[in-house]
């Protein structure tokens, strides 16, 4: 855990408490991806085939798309600090209550959807806190590099599990798998909450030129309207027309529909598309199973960097929106070449880099967010994680459907013509136009 000395190493407090928080994103994936490598265990127990367990995989999706705005909500009124602390403890339960579901039950299968639908709610508090902690900790010039290194979590928790669920199912059962996770889970959250503050101004460890770079450089503009550092921050009437109705916020939430439904072919299908499909066995599956997390992680941290880059050196809107619209293109050219390569290994790669393609866009969804919202930044990026889930969703059930239908070079033919049309999106989104600006001093009565 962090202490005083951390001072002492050269890596500000905001960076260590960011890694944690890729921490976090590992372990909240590491959550939610399990049961997809336990998913050929579960569907032979609970006597299911692949369409049921597509809905088990859409309850906790479903659960995770619709608290995503009242989970910013939480985040603006008690700060992530809190909130990712109890969450983690939530995810704990409800992981552990997965494994206690017993199959020869009536209904055992509608009781796994309700288990995983209630973890899906406990997750949704990740993503809408991460932003707004990075939007009160980190300069705008930083926002990138900090959402690629959270959003790495993401590449490394997914990319870890077929290999240790795996290690994990052949030894002890896919049900000693979840317990394991849940142990995680409660563990790193109780690790956050001695070791975070929601804003810097709160923490003893945050040196004076550290606080003092993240006070003057957190805000988009400069502009004496906005009482960025006051004792009105969270206080403001949500602007929820202003929200509802921004061409930025709109675009991101369809382009990340986009995104959400082909990031979930690899978190709930791409293990078992490999042994089911390309006829890997168990070993073989999990280790070319890692390889898209592999590419994603890789693809966040790039993402990010090159993200601040291009902003830092020709404007915030094509260091924040260029980069999506190219990713985004080239991941619908993998998602074709790697559904139709003739060998299992080389299908395996070139997925894997549409993977980390897709991953290079990452982190201009939620920077972006920070960006145009302010103290809002919880609520936007719920919103636009909203999309992407119901997109998750979408996929988690219709991948399996098209694929027994049409065959499996069609579910990814229609993710990739949906991932060309997330890239469109980002053609009208503008990180440069603030939701904050017209309010300052308007307050809650």
């Amino acid at each position: 855990m962090l202490n005083k000395s951390s001072r002492g190493t050269g890596i500000p407090i905001r960076y260590l408490l960011v890694l944690w928080l890729g921490v976090l994103s590992a372990v909240a994936y590491l959550d939610r991806t399990n049961i997809s490598v336990a998913g050929i265990q579960i569907s032979h127990e609970f006597a299911i085939s692949n369409t049921r367990l597509g809905w088990v995989f859409s309850a906790f999706l479903i659960g995770y798309a619709s608290f995503q705005i009242p989970a910013g909500l939480l985040a603006r009124r008690l700060g992530p600090r809190r909130v990712l602390a109890v969450g983690g403890l939530w995810w704990g339960i409800f992981t552990a209550l997965t494994a206690l579901v017993p199959p020869h039950i009536g209904g055992a299968v509608l009781i796994l959807i309700l288990v995983r639908f209630a973890l899906g709610v406990g997750e949704a508090t990740m993503y809408p806190s991460t932003s707004q902690f990075v939007e009160r900790w980190f300069p705008v010039k930083e926002r990138g590099k900090a959402n690629g290194i959270i959003f790495a979590g993401v590449g490394f928790g997914s990319g870890l599990t077929p290999p240790l669920v795996t290690a994990i199912i052949l030894h002890y059962g896919w049900r000693a798998s979840f317990w394991f996770s849940a142990c995680i889970g409660v563990t790193a959250g109780l690790v956050w909450y001695f070791a975070a503050r929601n804003v810097p101004e709160e923490h003893s460890w945050v040196g004076s030129a550290e606080r003092t770079l993240i006070l003057t450089e957190r805000r988009v503009d400069d502009l004496p309207a906005r009482v960025d550092d006051s004792s009105d921050y969270g206080k403001h009437t949500i602007p929820w027309s202003k929200i509802l109705r921004s061409r930025s916020v709109l675009a991101m939430t369809v382009s990340y529909f986009s995104y959400g439904y082909v990031a979930w072919i690899f978190f709930a299908w791409m293990y078992i598309y490999l042994a089911q499909v390309r006829g890997l066995n168990l070993k073989s599956s999990a280790i070319y199973s890692m390889f898209p997390f592999v590419g994603m992680t890789i693809g966040c941290l790039l993402g990010g960097i090159v993200s601040d880059w291009i902003a830092a050196r020709y404007g915030l809107r094509k260091g924040r929106c260029l980069l999506p619209v190219i990713a985004l293109v080239l991941t619908a050219v993998f998602l074709l070449l790697g559904s139709r390569a003739h060998h299992a290994e080389t299908a395996a790669l070139v997925l894997a880099c549409g993977a980390g393609s897709l991953y290079l866009a990452q982190s201009s969804f939620f920077a972006v967010s920070a960006d145009i919202a302010g103290e809002f930044t919880g609520i936007v990026s719920g919103m636009v994680n909203m999309g992407g889930q119901i997109g998750g969703a979408c996929t988690a059930s219709l991948t399996p459907l098209i694929a027994a239908h049409f065959g499996w070079e069609m579910s990814f033919l229609t993710a990739a013509c949906l991932v060309v049309i997330g890239a469109m999106a980002w053609l009208v989104v503008d990180p440069t136009q603030l939701l904050l600006l017209p309010l300052a001093g308007a307050k809650n009565g």
